[in-house]
C-alpha cells in the first residue's frame, strides 16, 4: 500500500514507530498532488517548501526525543475559506484574490500544532454558497468518482482531494451541509461538529452576523472514521479568539444503544437508492447490538424556512452587494433562486426566527434524549448531476432538507459511507446521515465505527 493510501491514523503511528520519515509522506503526498489534482482541481495554492519544513520540523522533533503530536507527519488540506497565514482567505472570490492572511485561523493553528503537515488549498464555489464547487478565480471542482456527479460543496475541493489521496484529511465547513454533503459525494466519512466545539475565526476579515455565527462550524473530511475522531480531537483544542468555543469533554455520559430510523422526513421524497442505503446502516448497527425502531423525526422543514431567512438577512445586510461586485454568474444565478423560494426577514421576522430556534432545539434535544442517534437521508437523492442547481434549483433545495435544517440547532451530523450504487449518471457512492444531542460527536463516531466495521474499507481513487 502507498503511503498515500494510509489512513492519517496509520501515517501517525508509522511516524512515531519512525518506519517512515514526515519528508518521506510529505513528498509522497505533493507526488500524489502533481499527479491527480489536473484532472480534479481540488487543490487550488500551495507551498511545496512549507510543507516539507513542517514534516522536517516533525522528524527533527522526533530524533531530539521530543514529544509528537497526534496527527505528526500527516499530510492534510484545508479550504480556501479559512485562514491560514501567508495565503489569501479567497472564499471562492476574485475580489477576496488579495486578501492574504496574517495570522492562522485557530482551526488551522490546532493542525499545525499536532504536527500535521497541510499540503495544500482547496476549492471552494463562490461565496461558499452550493453543494457543487465552481467558481470564476479557480474554477471547476470535479468528483475523482465520477465527473458527471457534483463533488459537494461547498467543501467540494475538501473531499475530490481526501478521496483523491492528497492529504489523510481534509478540513471543510458546513452551514448548510457544506461537510455532510461533500463526504457524501465523495464516498467520504465527513463530520459537522456541535457549534462551539471548534474554535475558528477569520482575523482577515470582519466577524461574522448572528445568523452564521450561530450554525457554521468547522470539521474534517476522512477516508476512516477513526480519522474523523483523531481530526476532531485536534480541531477542538480551545482558543480564546472564539467566544463561542466550549471545552466540553469529547466523551460524555453512557448512553443506551438505541437509534431511530426516518427514511422520509417530514414527507421527502427518498430515491430507493438512498433508502436502500438507510437501511443498510440500520441493519448493521443492529448488528452491532443497537435497537434500531423506525420513526418520524423532530422537524427539519420549519427549522430549514428560518435557516433561510437567517441566509437573507445576512444577504441583505451585505453580501448581497458583494455578488454584484464578483458577478460570478453561479453565484449570482443560486442568490437570484434563493431569494425566490425565501424573502429575506424585517426585523421583527428575524427576532421571530431566532425565538423559534430555542423552542426546536429544545424539541431535538428531547428526541435526541431518547434517541441517542438518528438515522436519517444525508439527502433525499443520491448525489445530484454535476451543476443542477444551475438547473432544477428548488429541486436541490429540496433534497437538501436534513442539509439545510439541521444548522440550525446547532446539533452535530455526519455522513458515514455505506457504499456505491448505480445512479442515473452513473456509479455513486451512498450513505447515511446521522445525528446526534449536542457534544455527542462521541455517540455518532461510536455509530460510525459500528457501520464502517460491517462495510468495505474506504480506498482512494484515481480520477479516470
Amino acid at each position: 500500500m502507498a503511503l498515500f493510501e494510509r489512513t492519517g491514523t496509520e501515517i501517525a503511528a508509522m511516524v512515531r514507530k519512525g518506519e517512515v520519515t514526515a519528508r518521506e509522506v510529505c513528498e509522497d503526498a505533493l507526488k500524489r498532488l502533481d499527479a491527480v489534482n489536473g484532472a480534479i482541481n481540488a487543490v487550488v495554492a500551495r507551498d511545496d517548501e512549507a510543507a516539507l519544513a513542517a514534516a522536517d520540523a516533525v522528524d527533527h522533533a522526533r530524533a531530539a526525543g521530543e514529544p509528537l503530536g497526534a496527527m505528526a507527519g500527516v499530510p492534510v488540506t484545508t479550504k480556501e475559506n479559512v485562514d491560514q497565514a501567508g495565503f489569501a482567505t479567497t472564499n471562492g472570490l476574485q475580489v477576496q484574490k488579495d486578501q492574504v492572511a496574517e495570522v492562522d485561523n485557530p482551526v488551522v493553528a490546532s493542525l499545525k500544532a499536532a504536527g500535521a503537515v497541510i499540503v495544500g488549498r482547496t476549492n471552494t464555489p463562490a461565496f461558499s454558497l452550493r453543494w457543487f464547487t465552481r467558481n470564476s478565480l479557480r474554477g471547476h471542482t470535479l468528483n475523482p468518482h465520477n465527473p458527471r456527479v457534483t463533488p459537494g460543496g461547498s467543501s467540494g475541493g475538501a473531499g475530490a482531494a481526501t478521496a483523491a489521496g492528497i492529504g489523510a484529511m481534509g478540513h471543510g465547513t458546513d452551514i448548510g451541509g457544506s461537510i455532510r454533503y461533500p463526504a457524501y459525494a465523495c464516498g467520504l466519512q465527513g463530520l459537522r461538529p456541535t457549534l462551539g466545539r471548534v474554535a475558528a475565526r477569520n482575523a482577515s476579515g470582519p466577524d461574522r452576523h448572528v445568523g452564521p455565527q450561530l450554525m457554521a462550524v468547522s470539521g474534517p473530511h476522512a477516508r476512516s472514521v477513526a480519522d474523523v475522531a483523531m481530526t476532531l480531537e485536534v480541531m477542538a483544542a480551545p482558543s480564546v479568539e472564539d467566544p463561542w468555543h466550549m471545552p466540553v469533554p469529547l466523551r460524555g455520559p453512557a448512553y443506551e444503544k438505541r437509534a431511530a430510523l426516518c427514511v422520509r422526513p417530514e414527507g421527502l421524497e427518498t430515491h430507493p437508492l438512498v433508502e436502500a442505503a438507510l437501511r443498510d446502516a440500520a441493519a448493521r448497527l443492529m448488528d452491532a447490538g443497537w435497537q434500531v425502531d423506525e420513526v418520524d423525526s423532530p422537524p427539519f422543514r420549519a427549522p430549514a424556512r428560518l435557516q433561510a431567512q437567517l441566509w437573507m438577512a445576512e444577504m441583505e445586510r451585505g453580501a448581497k452587494a458583494a455578488v454584484a461586485a464578483e458577478a460570478d454568474p453561479d453565484a449570482t444565478y443560486v442568490l437570484a433562486e434563493m431569494y425566490k423560494l425565501t424573502a429575506p426577514p424585517d426585523r421583527d421576522g428575524l427576532l421571530d426566527a431566532l425565538q423559534a430556534r430555542l423552542g426546536f432545539a429544545r424539541e431535538w434535544e428531547r428526541f435526541l434524549a431518547r434517541y441517542p442517534v438518528l438515522i436519517c437521508p444525508v439527502s433525499g437523492e443520491p448525489p445530484f448531476p454535476d451543476l443542477l442547481d444551475l438547473e432544477d434549483f428548488p429541486r436541490c433545495m429540496e433534497a437538501q432538507l436534513t442539509q439545510v435544517g439541521l444548522p440550525l440547532m446547532g446539533l452535530p451530523g455526519m455522513s458515514v459511507f455505506t457504499g456505491f450504487g448505480e445512479g442515473d449518471v452513473g456509479r455513486v457512492p451512498l450513505g447515511a446521515q446521522l445525528i446526534a444531542g449536542r457534544y455527542r460527536e462521541d455517540v455518532l463516531l461510536d455509530a460510525a465505527a459500528a457501520i464502517e466495521a460491517r462495510g468495505a474499507r474506504i480506498g482512494v481513487v484515481t480520477p479516470g
